[in-house]
């Protein structure tokens, strides 16, 4: 008995899976947003040993409404404000299913020269439609842009031709003492990429990491950053990398790319900008005031798959300086050699990236822009922006609440205000318990961070971050309901 699919097998199968996703979206407003399974109740659930023999695809496409429906939390729900946004839409989904169906590997331009070229045009275009440099488009073959899957591997990317970068400039002699410089509100994924690239032997290790203090904004103090570095250069290390981010996990702050650019210039550092959600934004003209400066940057990342309808996985990563990352990042043994490769006339994007093989995920992103168009992305943006800004109205508009950071784009951050008497730990006690209220609730989801108040004082913080697909002003409207009912 044959397990394989014949092409008419194939075609019913996928309807019926295409069909239960597109009944998974019409039912998602009424599923509770968290995950009510306790641990172990989804493994409780699977035979404990592989099937031998075939399972008709009735069980099979069955158990996914049975026992993994029930097991998400619904990051596509219209009342996920958790975390950021993981977007997903029906032209990603299908781009998606015909670069799995496809089944290519585009490690190089040989592979598949499709992957390839679509890839390098429409990082151009996006590049242009966010307002990046020319200096970070392929054309010339000085810059250009490539789809990582995720920021985390952009960083790790961007480190890594950043050392190698510094090391050939150094003279001959033992290796630099090369140092790395984020701000304390700089994602977590920074500190990794020092491990993971030998510069720091656990996440409390300093000795090629400097986190800089923020400002009351909870961006990057520039006078800081460049006394370390000064500190640095004075004590025999060299300043190798800068990480600036516009729009910081926890409040969305931004980082001054004017004024951090010039100091990483005067240091020959590589300035990377990390955008991941705050990037998709840029595609508004109103919003690149957060990029002002991004011109000194040596590579710049935002993640579609957050924030402008790409389903994950989708990172851009562009850079300014294609040779030093190639260089860093290029292995050819015999068995990849080839003879477009051996001409220089084409990209190889496995010299791009930590992985060797790689996705046609640019697929994805083509019918996304082409289906939308760049008017349609920025009415999507605008008008969660605008949700935001709503949002941020009714916080101000009630003393229980205070604003906790200034917002920038689509996040709201507040807190509980103390009342009269009530010290600031009883306040954030409050904080907490609304919060597992509200989740408990299966209504909404939020998640918390912690910042410090004008005072220093580190203060239980929740974020509302609004930018899911469905999310309409009237879920907008349920969450601050809930919300305002719940808090005592």
């Amino acid at each position: 008995m044959s397990a394989h699919m014949t092409p008419e097998e194939f075609r019913l199968a996928a309807h019926r899976a295409i069909d239960a996703l597109c009944d998974y979206w019409r039912t998602i407003e009424s599923r509770p947003v968290l995950c009510e399974k306790k641990p172990g109740d989804i493994a409780a659930m699977l035979p404990a040993h592989a099937p031998e023999d075939p399972e008709p695809w009735d069980a099979i496409l069955g158990d996914v409404d049975r026992i993994v429906l029930p097991g998400l939390t619904h990051w596509q729900s219209p009342s996920f404000f958790a975390f950021f946004p993981a977007n997903a839409s029906f032209p990603a989904v299908l781009g998606d299913l015909i670069s799995t169906g496809l089944g290519v590997n585009g490690m190089l331009w040989a592979t598949s020269p499709a992957a390839t070229e679509i890839e390098t045009r429409v990082l151009d275009w996006l590049a242009e439609l966010l307002g990046l440099p020319e200096s970070f488009r392929s054309v010339g073959g000085i810059g250009g842009g490539v789809i990582h899957g995720t920021a985390s591997e952009a960083v790790l990317t961007a480190l890594v031709a950043a050392r190698h970068r510094a090391v050939s400039r150094a003279p001959s002699g033992p290796a630099p003492h090369c140092t790395i410089y984020a701000s304390t509100q700089a994602h977590s994924s920074i500190v990794k990429a020092a491990m993971i690239a030998g510069l720091a032997a656990n996440p409390d290790d300093r000795s090629h990491l400097r986190l800089i203090e923020t400002d009351a904004d909870h961006a990057m103090n520039p006078a800081a950053l460049a006394q370390a570095m000064r500190d640095d250069v004075a004590a025999g290390r060299v300043p190798t990398f800068v990480v600036a981010t516009v729009g910081t996990t926890s409040s969305t702050a931004v980082d001054p790319l004017a004024r951090i650019g010039p100091i990483c210039r005067e240091h020959n550092a590589w300035l990377h900008v990390d955008a991941a959600f705050s990037g998709s934004a840029l595609i508004c003209p109103e919003h690149r005031w957060m990029i002002d400066g991004v011109q000194h940057a040596d590579s710049f990342n935002m993640n579609p798959h957050k924030w402008l309808l790409t389903s994950f996985d989708c990172s851009c990563f562009w850079t300014s300086d294609r040779r030093s990352l190639t260089a860093a990042l290029s292995v050819t043994p015999e068995y990849l050699r080839n003879a477009a490769s051996s001409s220089g006339t084409v990209i190889d994007y496995r010299d791009w990236q930590i992985p060797l093989g790689r996705r046609f995920r640019a697929l994805k992103l083509w019918f996304v822009i082409r289906h939308y168009g760049a008017a349609g992305l920025r009415a999507y943006i605008r008008e969660h922006v605008r949700l935001a800004e709503m949002f941020e109205s009714w916080i101000k508009g009630d003393d229980r609440f205070e604003i906790a950071a200034p917002r920038t784009t689509a996040l709201v951050c507040f807190r509980i205000r103390p009342g009269k008497g009530e010290s600031i730990e009883q306040a954030d006690a409050r904080s907490r318990s609304l919060l597992a209220t509200l989740n408990g609730s299966g209504k909404i989801y939020l998640t918390h961070t912690t910042l410090p108040d004008p005072a220093g004082q580190p203060r239980h913080t929740l974020r509302v971050a609004i930018g899911s697909t469905l999310t309409e002003e009237r879920h907008v409207r349920a969450a601050w309901d809930l919300i305002s009912s719940t808090v005592a």
